[in-house]
């Protein structure tokens, strides 16, 4: 029988069932089986005929065929730019007007020069940058809006969305990445599972689903 499978439940060898008769049962991502294709036990997320059975069941899988391409992480970074950008700015006018109406002293007066005012900005984006990756990250959406609009998702080894912690290594990570010219997010070119830097520091995956 071509769909015979076999399972280790408490160390014990049971079945055959059929691919069916596994998911009915609730089939877990870490149980042991054995494939009437192969000879070897694997854990069940690494057999390719349950991959839609988990995606259901809300793990997205890194595999060699779905990890995003360089280009593809790039354009949803300059996505999740613009709208961070947007937010920033929209913070900025907003705390303005609130410290207008109130009496207060501008933010920023004209005759305070840009050297003084840009590391400010620049303090401000990174934090919001941050911030923002590390609980999208961490939520339902895998990603920022830039990665949910190219429908990327960022996931760990077993597929599953990543927690605010992980995530915030990760981007906090993207510190290290930018160093020396970029390499770290360059090496997403010839590295195996197209990780960063800051990818391999929190065991993370990007995915094109």
């Amino acid at each position: 029988m071509i769909n015979s499978y076999y399972i280790l439940e408490n160390g014990e060898k049971t079945g055959p069932y059929t691919q069916y008769e596994l998911m009915d049962m609730g089939l877990d991502i870490h149980t042991m089986v054995l494939s009437p294709l192969d000879e070897d036990w694997q854990q069940a997320c690494d057999l390719p005929e349950f991959n839609e059975y988990f995606e259901q069941q809300g793990y997205l899988f890194p595999t060699a065929t779905n990890l995003a391409s360089f280009w593809w992480r790039l354009l949803a970074y300059l996505l999740d730019y613009i709208i961070i950008i947007v937010i920033v700015a929209v913070f900025f006018i907003v705390l303005s007007i609130i410290i207008g109406l109130t009496g207060g002293s501008p933010i920023l007066t004209d005759d305070e020069s840009s050297t003084k005012t840009e590391p400010i900005l620049n303090l401000v984006g990174i934090l919001a940058m941050i911030s923002y990756h590390s609980i999208c990250e961490a939520t339902r959406l895998r990603g920022g809006l830039g990665k949910k609009i190219c429908k990327l998702s960022v996931v760990d080894a077993n597929g599953m969305r990543i927690s605010f912690g992980k995530a915030l290594s990760r981007n906090l990570g993207k510190i290290l990445s930018s160093m020396v010219i970029g390499m770290g997010f360059l090496s997403i070119f010839w590295d195996d599972h197209r990780q960063g830097w800051h990818d391999h520091l929190a065991k993370t995956y990007i995915i094109k689903h």
